[in-house]
């Protein structure tokens, strides 16, 4: 379902500035002036995971990127209200990844319940079709991963092939994440948050570049 439009949403995400990405090719280095090592969310939605992980991990820098930007502008809210000041976000399209992100500067990638594009014809819009992990592995630091979460057998299936076809070793896998080893520390979405009050089962993978 479409967000109603927000209202006042480009002056609200206007006074979150000091948490926005600027349009140039971002380096995480200098953008958080530090060196420690970035992880980068995409899709952020309203912004539950990338505050929730920022928290519990301090020592990482993280950027959030969220192509609807009265969505983003709900995340933004959330990390200027924390003063998360190990969070990034900007609103683009991860096909722009490359353009927007510098090479080899991210250790993590996490897709947390992205769209399925379920019919046959749109797999190439999927967030792990090879085209797209293909751009990852342009800003992925050597040693980096791709962490995912979805409820979508199909979509999930899927993206188990695509990565290993594309060079990634899985390395951790469940169907059903919540009565799974991996549950401990485990930050929930929104969409996961809903998905487990009706009980339904999460998938998550783990991929690292070979």
């Amino acid at each position: 379902m479409r967000m109603r439009k927000k209202k006042y949403g480009a002056q609200r995400l206007q006074a979150c500035g000091d948490y926005i990405l600027g349009d140039g090719i971002n380096d995480p280095k200098t953008v958080f002036a530090n060196e420690k090592p970035t992880h980068l969310e995409i899709g952020c939605g309203k912004g539950d995971f990338i505050c929730g992980t920022a928290a519990a991990m301090p020592d990482v820098n993280f950027i959030a990127i969220e192509r609807i930007p009265d969505v983003l502008m709900l995340a933004a809210e959330k990390v200027k209200a924390g003063a998360y000041g190990n969070v990034r976000l900007a609103a683009f399209n991860a096909a722009y990844l490359a353009d927007r992100i510098a090479p080899h500067s991210i250790e993590r990638i996490y897709l947390n319940f992205s769209d399925p594009w379920p019919k046959k014809g749109h797999a190439k819009r999927r967030l792990t079709y090879r085209a797209f992990l293909d751009i990852y592995k342009q800003i992925l630091t050597g040693d980096g991963s791709v962490f995912m979460k979805t409820d979508d057998l199909q979509l999930f299936e899927f993206s188990l092939s695509e990565l290993k076809e594309s060079g990634f070793e899985i390395r951790d896998v469940t169907y059903d994440l919540h009565n799974s080893p991996y549950a401990e520390g485990n930050v929930m979405t929104e969409y996961e948050r809903n998905f487990a009050s009706q009980g339904k089962k999460i998938n998550m993978l783990r991929a690292y570049l070979l």
